[in-house]
Order: C-alpha cells, then sequence, then structure tokens
C-alpha cells in the first residue's frame, strides 16, 4: 500500500512538472513562475554564476578553490565573491526591475552552457541577455545584451562591482589602455580574504559592436569606498536593435601569484578575442563534454531531467587541475565548498566513465594532499595516510567539531583508495599508477592495517566510527566501513602485484579476516548494535555496489527488502534511493528499480528549473552528490556498465523502467565507445 500510494504521489508530481512538452537541452520558465524562485547556477569548473528571478541579475558568483574562515564557524569556507555581472539598465530613465517589465521568461540552455532572459518594457523595447561561464577560459563570464527599440529610446547601462562583505581592504581601480587602434576602459577591484592569506582581484570591460574609436564613451563612477562602475549611454532609433556584452575575470592569488594583473590581462585578452571568438571556443569545448552522453528512449521527462544531472557534473569540474567538486559543486556555499567520500563514491564513477581526464583530477585533488592525509594519522596515532572528512584547500580536516563524522567517520580513507584504483582500471595507465595511484594505495592500505583490531576469533575489527549511515555514531564493525577496508587492503595488494613490487603479506590476511555480520533473519547486520533502526542512507546496500563484496543475488534481494523499509520518508539524501534502483535493476526488476529511481530525486526538485535539493522538500540545491547516484543508477543499473575487476569497461544485461525502449550511453571510456541496452521486456 506505501508503495502504490507513493506511486501516486509521483503522478501527481509529474503531471505538475510535465505540463508543458519537454526540450530534452532547454529548461524553461516565465515570470509567474518566479514566486518560488530556485536559481540554477551556470558554471565553468572554476566560476558558478547562479541565477536570479531579477532581469539582467545574478545571485552570487562562486570561485573554486578559494577558502578561508568567514562567518561560517572555525573551520574554512567558500567565500562570497564578486558579482562580475551586475549589470543596471534604464530605458528612457527608468530602472528596468521584475516590477516594471511584462513577458520574463528565462532559460537554461545545457547543451550550450548558458542562461538566457527576455522581456519587453512598455511595449517600446524587448530586451534579452545570456550569460555564459566560458569554458574556454576558467576565470572569464560573458554577459550579452540585446535591446530592439519599439520606439526611438535612449539607454543607460552601468557595470557595478561591489565589494562583498566577505572581503577586506579593497581597492578601485579605473585603468584605461589607450593605442591608435583600439581603447579598453577598465574596471578593476581587489581585496583580501579575512586572514589576508589570500588576495582576490576581478576586472570588467565592455564589448561592444561599433568599430574601434567609434564605441560609447564610458564613464567612471564612485559611490563609496565598496562601489564603483563604469556606464554608458545610447540612444536607438525605432525599429533598430542594438547589442552589447560585459566580459569580465575573477581570480586569486590560489590561482596565480599576481591576481591583480593578471585579472587585467585577462579581460584585455577577452576583449580582443571578440565575442564570436569567445563564443565559439565555449561552444567547441561544451560539444567535447557532450561527446558524453545519456539517451533516454521513452521517458521525456527523464531524458531532461538525466541531462540535468550531467550538466550540472559537467559544470562543476574540469580537467586538468587539482579541484574536487563538494556536494553542492559551484551553485553555492552549501557545505561550505568542502569535499567529502560524496566525490569519489558518487560524482567520480559516473566522470570515470564520460571523460576519465576530468576524474583525473578529482584524484589529483586527493594526491596533493597526501602528505596532510599522512600527518592527520599520525596525529590520531596511525600509520599511513588518514583522509579528512571534510577537506578544502590544505587537506587538513575541516569538519566542525561538533559534528563527530570529523573525528570518526573514517570509511573516506577507503573511498579514496578505492577511486585511485577505478581510475587505473579504467585507463590502464601504468606511468599514473606508479607515480600517483600506489602512494594513494599504499598509505591508505597502511592506515587499516594500523586502525583494525585483532580479536581472539582471528577477526580484525574496526571499532568505533560513525557509519555511511550517519545516524549510526560510535559504532563497531559498519558493513560499509568494513567493507570498504577489505576493498582498500586488496586493491592495495592488486597494485603492487602489477607494478611488481612487493606488498606486505599482512594486507591480505587482514582483508581475508575483517568481519561481514548477518542478523538471525539472515540480513547483513549494518553493525554490530544494529537491530531495526531507521537509517539515514543506503550503508549495508553498498556492498552489493559498489564495493561487490555482497554478490549472491538472493542476498543482495535480502538486504534491499529489509533496508529499504528503514528510510523514513524524509531526511535521506537522493544518492540512498539511487542506489536502490541500481541493486534492483541489476537483480532484474525493472520496475520497482524505477520506482527507487523516482523516488531518489523527483519529490527534491525545486522551481522553477527543476534543481535538485539534498533531501525530499529540502531547499539547499543543487546536491551533485545526488545527480551521481542517479547518474549511476542509469549508467551501471538501468545501462548496464560496469568496471570490470580485470580493467577497461563491460556491460552487464540488466533490467530497465518498463515504460523505456532502450538507453543510449555514448562517450564511454578512453575509445569513447557507445552502449545500448535495449529493454526486451516490453
Amino acid at each position: 500500500m506505501k508503495h502504490k500510494c507513493t506511486l501516486l504521489l509521483f503522478i501527481i508530481l509529474i503531471s505538475v512538472f510535465t505540463l508543458k512538452a519537454q526540450n530534452p537541452w532547454i529548461i524553461s520558465a516565465n515570470q509567474s513562475e518566479f514566486s518560488n524562485y530556485y536559481g540554477v547556477t551556470v558554471a565553468n569548473g572554476m566560476i558558478g554564476i547562479i541565477s536570479s528571478p531579477e532581469p539582467l541579475k545574478v545571485k552570487e558568483v562562486v570561485l573554486a578553490g578559494v577558502y578561508d574562515i568567514y562567518n561560517r564557524g572555525r573551520v574554512s569556507n567558500f567565500l562570497p565573491n564578486y558579482n562580475l555581472l551586475n549589470l543596471n539598465l534604464s530605458i528612457n530613465g527608468d530602472y528596468l526591475h521584475s516590477g516594471n517589465v511584462s513577458n520574463f521568461r528565462q532559460e537554461l540552455n545545457m547543451k550550450e552552457g548558458s542562461f538566457s532572459g527576455s522581456f519587453d518594457y512598455k511595449n517600446i523595447a524587448t530586451v534579452t541577455y545570456s550569460y555564459y561561464a566560458l569554458r574556454n577560459l576558467p576565470h572569464c563570464v560573458l554577459l550579452d545584451v540585446n535591446i530592439k527599440a519599439k520606439s526611438g529610446i535612449k539607454i543607460d547601462a552601468e557595470n557595478v562591482l561591489e565589494t562583498p562583505s566577505s572581503l577586506r581592504d579593497q581597492q578601485n581601480y579605473y585603468h584605461e589602455i589607450d593605442r591608435p587602434h583600439l581603447y579598453i576602459p577598465l574596471l578593476t577591484s581587489i581585496a583580501d580574504s579575512p586572514s589576508k592569506n589570500i588576495k582576490v582581484a576581478v576586472s570588467n570591460t565592455f564589448l561592444f559592436e561599433e568599430a574601434p574609436l567609434s564605441e560609447p564613451k564610458i564613464y567612471h563612477k564612485v559611490e563609496d569606498s565598496n562601489k564603483h562602475s563604469a556606464k554608458f549611454a545610447k540612444e536607438i532609433k525605432t525599429g533598430e536593435q542594438y547589442s552589447f556584452s560585459v566580459v569580465g575575470t575573477l581570480l586569486s592569488s590560489v590561482q596565480t601569484p599576481d591576481p591583480f594583473n593578471q585579472a587585467e590581462r585577462m579581460t584585455i585578452y577577452a576583449k580582443l578575442e571578440g565575442k564570436e571568438r569567445l563564443l565559439n571556443r565555449h561552444q567547441k569545448a561544451w560539444d567535447k563534454l557532450w561527446e558524453g552522453d545519456i539517451q533516454i528512449d521513452g521517458d521525456p521527462q527523464a531524458q531532461q531531467d538525466i541531462r540535468s544531472m550531467l550538466y550540472h557534473l559537467y559544470s562543476f569540474t574540469r580537467e586538468n587541475t587539482d579541484l574536487s567538486p563538494s556536494p553542492m559543486g559551484l551553485s553555492g556555499l552549501g557545505y561550505n565548498g568542502h569535499i567529502f567520500w560524496d566525490t569519489e563514491i558518487f560524482m567520480y564513477p559516473p566522470l570515470l566513465l564520460l571523460h576519465p581526464k576530468i576524474a583525473k583530477s578529482m584524484i589529483e585533488y586527493r594526491y596533493r594532499r597526501l602528505d596532510a592525509a599522512r600527518q592527520q594519522a599520525a596525529i590520531y596515532g596511525y600509520a599511513g595516510a588518514m583522509f579528512p572528512w571534510e577537506s578544502a584547500a590544505s587537506g587538513a580536516e575541516e569538519c566542525p567539531v561538533w559534528a563527530l563524522s570529523g573525528t570518526f567517520e573514517h570509511h573516506i580513507t577507503a573511498d579514496v583508495g578505492i577511486a585511485a584504483w577505478q581510475y587505473y582500471l579504467v585507463t590502464q595507465d601504468i606511468e599514473w599508477l606508479k607515480e600517483k595511484g600506489w602512494p594513494i594505495l599504499k598509505a591508505t592500505a597502511e592506515f587499516w592495517a594500523s586502525r583494525v583490531e585483532l580479536n581472539n576469533k582471528g577477526q580484525y575489527e574496526i571499532k568505533n566510527v560513525v557509519a555511511a549511515d550517519e545516524w549510526a555514531e560510535n559504532v563497531d564493525n559498519n558493513a560499509y566501513t568494513n567493507g570498504a577496508a577489505i576493498k582498500n587492503l586488496q586493491y592495495a595488494t592488486e597494485c603492487a602485484a602489477v607494478l611488481g613490487v612487493a606488498a606486505p603479506k599482512e594486507w591480505s590476511k587482514i582483508a581475508d579476516n575483517i568481519p561481514i555480520f548477518t542478523m538471525e533473519n539472515g540480513v547483513t547486520r549494518e553493525h554490530d548494535t544494529y537491530t531495526d533502526q531507521k537509517i539515514k542512507q543506503a550503508d549495508v546496500n553498498l556492498l552489493a555496489y559498489p564495493l561487490g563484496i555482497v554478490t549472491d543475488e538472493n542476498q543482495i534481494i535480502k538486504d534491499l527488502k529489509f533496508y529499504e523499509t528503514k528510510v523514513p520518508d524524509r531526511d535521506t539524501p537522493a544518492m540512498t534511493q539511487a542506489i536502490f534502483a541500481l541493486l534492483y535493476s541489476r537483480t532484474g526488476d525493472g520496475a520497482t528499480a524505477y520506482h527507487w529511481f523516482k523516488d531518489a530525486y523527483l519529490p527534491n526538485l525545486n522551481p522553477p528549473f527543476r534543481v535538485m535539493a539534498e533531501y525530499k522538500g529540502g531547499t539547499n540545491p543543487y546536491f551533485a552528490t545526488g545527480a551521481g547516484g542517479l547518474l549511476q543508477a542509469v549508467m551501471m543499473g538501468f545501462g548496464g556498465l560496469d568496471i570490470n575487476p580485470q580493467g577497461g569497461i563491460r556491460q552487464l544485461r540488466t533490467a530497465m523502467p518498463p515504460h523505456w525502449k532502450k538507453v543510449t550511453i555514448t562517450g564511454v571510456g578512453l575509445d569513447k565507445k557507445t552502449y545500448i541496452q535495449v529493454n526486451d521486456k516490453k
């Protein structure tokens, strides 16, 4: 009965969200839907821009990798940063805002990595605008504005730089590059982080379509010590269209030793590249990303939603960095921008299969902080490396003291080791394994060898941990922690064999004797004192996937049937039900898999762009961890993809939702293969 009621809820929610035909690439909304508004993000893996219900505005700008202590207790966090695209537009002296425009629409174009808006003003002008976090230039953004005059009008456009309260000791500059063939006015601000350890710089300029030296005159205005602007005016005749752009750069001393000069250099570069070249390169970069795609035949709404999940993971990451995404990616300041196990276990696997170079950046993040993890282990009296539960810039523990996870949720160390081995299995990059994979696997295995405790039965127990199910605190022999430690030790031993180096014999002995217990009913026990308590998220079920420790199908189903009843209707993160969906698909029950697939995210969606929150009814989007879990449900569940333990990628026969006809996954692995799963049960 419970599942029937839940299914009815799904049908009602689906009907609400699918009143209009679904475009597989574009999510749109009109002004009537803006009263309950959750912004959607345009990002390039470095800069995140969050939309606003106000025309020509953005809510917030996030810069990856820049952390300092500010208003969030005693731990570091993403800093509220400069808004590069703060544009004021007036027509005939009337400042435009949501209260005096009509026919206001917005849309996210996932294929192009752009956000657009359009509106009318008093039947005398139509304004359209689009903004981009340029994929080809990681620190640059572009806002493009077009105004069509239905009668003669005068516009005033003002680009404002205001220093946020999170930054200190700002300095505002207005520079003019004046050459015989060009004129570039630069609106620039620099400021310090609260600790003064980091300097942030921003620089903007206008792009015009007029010939050089015939562009509108720019006026610099200083309002107060925290704010200055660049402004121009233009008269537009009846029937004419006029276009201009704002291009800007945001970066910090984390990325370059001289952010002040480099911000202006990059803005000059973007200015002289010109809008057309910038957007062509941006589009080519997104086209390359979308070579890795998922196509659903038979469910238009699921197609759009899955694309949104993939779009957000692509937006929050990039190759050739040592950056790794937080649970909320670049969609805001949620979870302080810290890195958790969410990365390695949920977001990483889909990216590893579709874009191994992006996955490599995520592992690089851990590798560069391996020494910090070694120091952390030593502080606790352990050997090897102990990765922090919450990690930021330094790799030290950033979890608030009141949260016991920072002290006791040790499975994160195994999660990092598992991800390292998976990268090797998919890429077969032996040089990377020697240089970076083996140091990670060796150090994490050494940690577990020192962390286990031998009991009088010859078992190596792991005591006093916070479980993957975080409602279980300070428990012994947590199923997932024990299972992850087993795999970490096994993978380290396999790695040593591949490289021809000697692995300590105790690694295999310990792995073979770490216990996984069952209850009297035959269900795998979550921890030593577990009976039938509610659980926050999947724990035991992760032994079947991704760990592959529980392989008997009857046992997998038995564990599913038990623990799915222990998940409450609220307060469980989206990836919990995603794991249920994946496992039901792999055990041949497509209908139940589809139930959990929808339950994982549909009640979490927020208007008007279907942005996913962490929990049902939650208000903290966008939850990239949930997106990663759901993409695994589609790719490794419905699509049957699997990382082959012998190396490479294979495809399993799995079950699809009954009404889906086909799943096509393109651009998989280094050879960019296409995998197709057809629903032959229809």
